[in-house]
């Protein structure tokens, strides 16, 4: 948080659990190598995950490089640390981002734009400049894109190389023909719904030989409770219902 949000803001947290998220990924990980040892050995293993691990191996990029230069990175808010301009900025309809990677693609905005003479200001003309000149460069660039629509900067950019995009909303990404063809939902009968069909987010791993099967929705709470304590565990009748009266499960 301490690096997320506008810098004269207070800190900002993500939208999503991201600790949860990459905790159960990198839990995934583990036990997947735990068992290629196992198969490899014989030997099994106790995978040991903590979330706030997690927290600190996904820091990536911005935790080596404190490591590395012993700075400590400062909000920024949606612009990019190392690559400038490449950030949000408002149309006169809404938003988008411009992700602007190299000084090519600079320059090519800035000719489509009507402004080349950004583009060969010395202040301007290398990313490394443009870092430097950062507080100059974006509200001229700022002021440029929010006279016209979204859609006028995304339909002319994207065929000049130069990388931009919406900023949509969930309803508008469940609606969007790449998620569609990408089959990034699925409908199956849920309990909760009275055994209709229920909309849920797919699985985004896609498999040629042994693709993703949906067998059944998202349990209710506890519904496995007795089959996984009676099938993986042994435990008889008498065990579970003792289990139950003193209330571990």
């Amino acid at each position: 948080m301490s690096m997320t949000g506008e810098p004269e803001r207070e800190p900002m947290k993500a939208a999503v659990a991201i600790a949860d998220l990459m905790t159960g990924m990198y839990s995934a990980i583990a036990i997947l190598a735990a068992l290629r040892h196992r198969d490899a050995s014989g030997h099994g293993q106790h995978v040991d995950m903590a979330l706030l691990d997690t927290q600190v191996a996904a820091l990536a990029n911005l935790g080596q490089s404190y490591l590395t230069s012993g700075e400590v990175p400062s909000r920024l808010g949606n612009a990019h640390a190392a690559v400038v301009p490449y950030q949000v900025f408002k149309t006169s309809d809404g938003h988008i981002v411009l992700a602007i990677g190299n000084d090519g693609q600079y320059r090519k905005f800035c000719e489509f734009a009507g402004v080349p003479a950004l583009a060969d200001d010395p202040r301007f003309a290398t990313n490394s400049a443009r870092i430097v000149n950062r507080a100059v460069l974006v509200p001229e660039v700022a002021a440029i894109i929010a006279r016209r629509p979204s859609a006028h900067w995304m339909s002319k950019l994207e065929p000049l190389g130069v990388p931009c995009g919406p900023i949509n909303t969930l309803d508008q990404v469940f609606a969007d023909p790449q998620i569609k063809a990408r089959s990034m939902t699925v409908d199956l009968p849920h309990p909760a719904a009275g055994g209709k069909p229920t909309r849920l987010i797919a699985s985004p791993i896609k498999l040629s030989e042994t693709p993703v099967e949906y067998r059944r929705a998202p349990p209710t709470l506890g519904e496995h409770t007795e089959e996984v304590l009676r099938e993986l565990l042994d435990l008889g009748e008498n065990e579970v219902r003792a289990l139950r009266e003193r209330g571990v499960v």
